[in-house]
């Protein structure tokens, strides 16, 4: 009877933490931000599937669709840059739901206007502006769920914003393959619109409000506070064991038809195939490293890990010369898996970092490893006349890759840590 009892008494404990755990991921917030990171990730990916019939429209072929399509790339990664700072510094002065509403809204506007470019000045300046935008996005969003959830809930809710955010780059592949370039951006800005409207609810988080009662002693969204020397350290190690995400992302995927190409692939690269290939593997990748740090208790091991697989995938798919189109897919297919750790990453850099700092930092950091894009292409623009593009990103992928071992090596553990406390 009494071991019955136990059986019993277990079973329904398992019920009540299963029955918190789905209340805390239909959380407003948690909603609210896994539909953010889905327009989010829509955009970025957008932008590679319509680079080419946008740019063809506006009358550029050959080698100028890769020279103005990375100048265009770099402008929307500057905007993205400049603007993470902007709002995060926003987020911790003025709270995470101003940026939630201010950021969707410039980027709306600027992806519909996107859609009547004429020439490639308006293009590029349009892209600046829409990145500039979507800035805010992510890492406020991961503030304010961070802020919001129990510490042993925060990885599931990581793991439904990533799944919101394959879902967006999987709707964009499909958009971008189905409709015109012009109806894509339109269908990005309509979609930034409907979620502004979803936010009308949202609510700070408790820990934030907090933090408005503490004084005018408690310096909030300073910049300069980044520069203590171990703040610093801990800053950029969480930029640069983010480069690999968007190595694959910004270069390997988005490039993937002239990078065939130079290994003398048998038959032609798509970039649409391509994308579908990485979000497959992304969404697999970006769930199970989620779950499995919460299985271990652990982020750091889990980074780490995926660090390493992306080193392998990198140069399996760079060495992989002569081959036919299905191997260079199934390589990028684990390498999104591999790189499966952005949501988890970023859920990171949030408990890193006390209250006062934490969505400059947040909102920042994912914004400047998506702009180590811009010294990725350049590398590459500058040594592919020398050594060809095959071993430039090699040489490339190097560099990222191993700042990111060495600085994934050096984070801090995190699981499980209480996110009240300030930086002083």
């Amino acid at each position: 009877m009494g071991s019955h009892a136990v059986i019993f008494t277990n079973a329904r404990s398992d019920a009540g933490k299963a029955s918190t755990l789905w209340r805390s991921l239909l959380h407003p917030n948690v909603i609210v931000a896994a539909l953010g990171y889905l327009v989010d990730t829509y955009d970025m990916v957008l932008f590679t599937l319509v680079r080419r019939p946008s740019l063809e429209t506006l009358g550029y072929h050959g080698d100028a669709l890769l020279a103005k399509g990375v100048l265009l790339i770099n402008l929307q990664m500057l905007g993205m840059l400049l603007g993470g700072f902007f709002w995060g510094m926003l987020g911790d002065k003025k709270g995470r739901v101003s940026v939630l509403f201010g950021s969707i809204l410039l980027y709306s506007f600027a992806n519909l206007a996107n859609a009547w470019v004429t020439n490639i000045e308006s293009y590029g300046a349009l892209r600046f502006v829409a990145g500039f935008g979507l800035a805010g996005e992510l890492g406020a969003a991961v503030t304010l769920v961070s802020e919001a959830l129990k510490a042993e809930h925060r990885g599931f809710a990581a793991a439904l914003i990533a799944a919101f955010g394959s879902i967006g780059a999987a709707l964009s592949a499909s958009v971008g393959e189905f409709f015109s370039w012009q109806h894509a951006y339109i269908t990005g800005g309509l979609m930034g619109l409907l979620l502004l409207a979803l936010r009308l609810r949202t609510l700070d988080s408790e820990l934030f409000k907090s933090l408005q009662t503490a004084g005018h002693h408690v310096r909030r969204g300073d910049l300069a506070m980044l520069f203590n020397k171990k703040r610093l350290r801990r800053y950029a190690a969480c930029v640069l064991s983010g480069g690999p995400v968007w190595f694959m992302s910004g270069v390997l995927s988005a490039f993937a038809p002239e990078i065939g190409k130079s290994l003398g692939a048998v038959g032609d690269l798509h970039v649409s195939t391509s994308i579908l290939m990485t979000t497959i593997g992304y969404f697999i990748g970006d769930l199970t490293n989620c779950v499995l740090s919460q299985r271990l208790s652990s982020r750091k091991k889990v980074i780490v890990t995926s660090i390493f697989g992306c080193f392998l995938f990198t140069f399996g798919l760079l060495f992989n010369a002569h081959g036919q189109p299905w191997s260079y897919y199934a390589l990028l297919l684990v390498l999104g898996y591999s790189s499966g750790y952005w949501a988890l990453l970023m859920t990171s850099t949030a408990e890193q970092f006390g209250t006062n700092i934490r969505a400059t930092v947040t909102t920042s950091v994912p914004n400047v490893v998506r702009a180590l894009v811009i010294p990725m292409t350049l590398g590459l623009e500058v040594l592919r006349p020398l050594i060809g593009l095959q071993h430039a990103a090699m040489i490339v992928g190097g560099v990222v890759l191993g700042l990111a071992a060495i600085s994934a090596a050096s984070l801090r553990e995190t699981y499980g840590n209480s996110l009240n406390f300030i930086e002083s």
